[in-house]
């Protein structure tokens, strides 16, 4: 028998925190769980840049890596694993809806888990947000933590 995993999508907001707790809670309660944590860097490759903009694109991808993984992603892997979860973190840039689907699939996640108002709050609420284009989308079974 395999291995479940659980894609964690997190943004270092309170209901991802809260997204995390159930994944652990659920690991514990399957048992032979691997919790994987997604920080997604939202990142558009329609947005349009200028030449310097260009020049400095890798050294701020590294930045905004290396920010996500002190600020938020590093800190709740050291967490879980306090707790005694298999956990590991991983950091991506795009559309966060796509990526937390694909990483799934390829893990072969039995479930993503997200909370369901994020960082962005508001902006989502009117214009429709991760959660709700995940649902819409997603190849595995989706929990939305509130």
């Amino acid at each position: 028998m395999s291995k479940t995993t659980f894609v964690v999508g997190i943004d270092g907001s309170d209901a991802g925190e809260r997204a995390v707790a159930f994944a652990k809670a659920r690991a514990k309660a399957v048992g032979d769980c691997a919790i994987t944590l997604c920080y997604v860097i939202e990142w558009s490759p329609f947005s349009f840049q200028t030449p310097e903009e260009n020049e400095q694109r890798h050294k701020r991808r590294e930045e905004e890596i290396s920010m996500a993984h002190s600020r938020v992603l590093d800190p709740a892997v050291t967490d879980a694993k306090k707790d005694g979860c298999e956990v590991s973190g991983i950091v991506r840039h795009g559309d966060a809806a796509e990526i937390l689907d694909d990483l799934a699939k390829e893990l072969d996640a039995a479930q993503i888990i997200v909370g369901r108002v994020g960082i962005r709050g508001l902006k989502e609420r009117v214009f429709g947000g991760v959660t709700g284009r995940l649902v819409a989308s997603a190849s595995v079974p989706v929990t939305i933590i509130p």
